[in-house]
């Protein structure tokens, strides 16, 4: 779905869920702006049983001037819209009251088993609807940062519904923190103004009540349900134990469980526990020292029956640990016996020389699926682009030996456009610009092994942490450098390789 494709319409009711949480409110909120813009008759509503009472969100409407109305009200009318577009939420969900419309659109980022198309845009892969709205309008050239309450707004409903940024996960997402330009103050004012003293109590009596692993140096708590920041400020304080490395927290909710992960480990990440506790029952991301994840009740009873929750959870994280093969790039591959020799497919790919847009010596993240690698732009450091979007750095004798360079332009649609920062000024640099094409050589190959168990491996590049491959994965090398140890995901590997 395209913003500019709901221009047609002239009186437009945008609608957030029943008590509308930061998420909803900014998405809502930079939506309306843009039909405003437009010179549309647009209107912000909410319903439910009750008007918004939060502190942080009345004190966010408020001092950012927010023109929200509660349908509700006695005089508030809004007819049969041409069109209501819902965010952060889907038509005909329970937690949205129902308004006749002549039209539905909707921008949401929950998994509800509805799919994009040319009047939805449903994205359950991003942390928030804020970034999927924050996404739209730059497409559509939008100014975000024209005006700073719009900015703030889309900024504080990514902070919350992240829990403070912990579960961000997608570049776009950290585009977002990048590059908007907000009223600093008033999100720290809004960022004390979060807990009751209701609130408070349940994080006291929920950190009584833990169970621990001596050996895992593992915590689990659950906790009443409560606001999911809650269960980051919970976790944030006995990860300050000091013979705690790793914290799950979680609640029951009426439509399955939250869950918050942290961790000050190496070597088990947040992220990669939350995946492993949520895959085929939920959703969840996050950063290496804390994520958060979400479990769908119904998911969850297709597949476990009637195992409790705690159980579940108490089984599943322990089994985790025993999960995973951990590998040491530097130290080489010690077992070449299952290793085959695999050749790569004529495939076509990009290729950026780093010193084509940036000074030698710049420090700069490559900005990645998996995370944000750190390298130094040089003559002898280029950037690959995969044909799934997947970009990684390499040496240049490295592409000489491996690939034949093409000059041609390379271009692609990919979901996020691969791209790298400049760190000393703060600037985005979308990499497919200056994209070439290349080939892979008919003589070259690698070692590689589909992996039976997950894999840690911790490369030779400067990544934020190891690469985490899944059963099924590939772990490679290069027949010329053992200690360049990388893992390929099985989708790429699959169209990209063949045995020799």
């Amino acid at each position: 779905m395209r913003l500019h494709d709901l221009e047609k319409y002239n009186n437009i009711v945008i609608q957030m869920h029943d008590n509308p949480d930061a998420d909803a409110v900014g998405s809502g909120y930079a939506i309306y702006d843009y039909f405003l813009t437009k010179n549309k008759k647009v209107r912000l509503v909410y319903g439910g049983r009750a008007k918004i009472t939060k502190s942080n969100i009345c004190m966010i409407i408020d001092r950012l001037n927010i023109p929200v109305a509660y349908l509700n009200d006695p005089g508030v009318e809004i007819g049969v819209p041409e069109l209501l577009l819902t965010v952060d939420c889907q038509y005909g969900e329970g937690n949205v009251q129902h308004i006749e419309a002549q039209n539905i659109a909707m921008i949401d980022h929950h998994n509800t088993g509805r799919k994009s198309d040319e009047m939805c845009e449903i994205r359950s892969n991003i942390v928030s609807c804020a970034t999927i709205c924050y996404d739209l309008l730059k497409a559509e050239g939008y100014d975000v940062n024209r005006d700073i309450s719009v900015a703030t707004a889309l900024y504080y409903g990514l902070f919350m519904d992240s829990n403070e940024l912990s579960e961000v996960r997608h570049p776009l997402e950290r585009d977002m923190l990048d590059f908007l330009k907000i009223d600093e103050q008033l999100l720290n004012h809004v960022t004390h103004a979060n807990f009751t003293l209701e609130e408070f109590e349940t994080a006291g009596m929920a950190m009584l009540r833990y169970n621990y692993n001596e050996n895992k140096r593992l915590a689990i708590i659950k906790s009443k349900p409560c606001d999911p920041n809650i269960l980051g400020l919970v976790g944030d304080f006995v990860l300050q134990v000091d013979s705690i490395d790793m914290c799950i927290i979680f609640n029951e909710l009426p439509e399955g469980y939250k869950l918050s992960v942290r961790s000050c480990s190496p070597y088990v990440t947040a992220n990669d526990m939350v995946v492993y506790l949520v895959t085929g029952i939920g959703n969840g991301g996050g950063h290496l020292n804390k994520a958060g994840g979400f479990i769908s009740r119904t998911k969850y009873k297709e597949k476990y029956g009637d195992l409790g929750i705690d159980t579940y959870i108490f089984s599943k994280s322990e089994e985790y640990y025993d999960s995973c093969d951990v590998v040491y790039a530097s130290e080489g591959i010690k077992d070449t016996a299952d290793f085959a020799l695999y050749k790569k497919l004529p495939t076509v790919c990009g290729y950026v020389k780093t010193l084509d847009f940036l000074e030698p010596g710049t420090e700069c993240r490559i900005r990645t699926y998996e995370g944000d690698m750190a390298v130094k732009a040089a003559a002898d450091i280029y950037v690959m682009i995969g044909m799934l979007g997947e970009v990684y750095p390499i040496e240049k004798d490295k592409f000489e030996q491996k690939y034949q360079a093409l000059d041609v332009a390379f271009y692609k649609e990919y979901e996020y456009a691969p791209s790298i920062v400049d760190l000393t000024k703060s600037k985005k640099h979308e990499l497919l610009p200056y994209a070439r094409q290349c080939i892979r050589k008919a003589d070259s190959c690698i070692y590689a092994k589909k992996l039976t168990i997950p894999a840690k491996v911790f490369s030779k590049w400067n990544y934020e942490n190891y690469m985490y491959g899944k059963a099924g994965d590939y772990i490679c090398y290069s027949p010329e450098d053992k200690t360049d140890v990388y893992i390929v995901k099985k989708e790429i590997f699959d169209e990209t390789y063949v045995c020799e």
